[in-house]
């Protein structure tokens, strides 16, 4: 039996994605056998992080700095932005290295049943980033569900007023994917975006 305070440790991880209450206890074990080398890091990055914690007041992405280090990376190209539902996503992006422009968090998507709209959203923001005319390029990389999809419309018609290229990430078959194991949606997608063999 553990102390209350372990106990209260183990709640706390416990909560995070991805840790059920079996795993955070194993992760206890862990930090409490190895203090020296895991526990006591892990608390010096958390304070230091808490402390430093800060929303980029120009893309909504989280940093330890204010504009964040996507937004004054002068190696960025500043005429394309990507735009994600969340900072999940940019973080996804932003690890393939693939994309070298800056990026906009909305901070969600849109849905009529959560009660979502778009003043909820960091859709203002985004308009007002492309308004400057500094813009291409505008890349809807919504997420494949139905808010996600519907979202990227309601930015399209909101952007398409405005002298900038809007795009969209495909959709379709992964590679590797097998037909029998793909969902109908993937399937559907992937045949309205069939072309042609070159």
């Amino acid at each position: 039996m553990a102390s209350a305070e372990i106990d209260q440790l183990t709640q706390a991880l416990a909560r995070l994605p991805g840790l059920g209450p079996r795993s955070a206890r194993r992760a206890v074990l862990h930090l409490l056998k190895k203090r020296e080398a895991a526990l006591t890091p892990l608390l010096r990055a958390l304070g230091t992080v808490a402390d430093k914690l800060a929303t980029c007041g120009i893309c909504g992405n989280v940093d330890t700095t204010d504009p964040c280090g996507i937004c004054t990376d002068a190696k960025r190209d500043t005429r394309s932005l990507c735009v994600v539902e969340e900072v999940s996503d940019l973080w996804a992006l932003d690890r393939s290295r693939l994309f070298p422009g800056k990026f906009h968090v909305l901070g969600g998507r849109l849905s009529a049943l959560d009660g979502v709209r778009p003043e909820d959203l960091g859709i203002d923001t985004l308009i007002a980033r492309v308004s400057g005319g500094d813009i291409d390029e505008v890349v809807l990389a919504m997420n494949a569900t139905l808010e996600g999809q519907t979202t990227a419309h309601y930015l399209a018609e909101r952007l398409e007023s405005h002298p900038v290229r809007i795009t969209q990430l495909a959709h379709g078959l992964p590679v590797g994917g097998e037909l029998d194991y793909l969902d109908e949606g993937t399937l559907a997608q992937a045949l309205r975006a069939r072309r042609p063999v070159a």
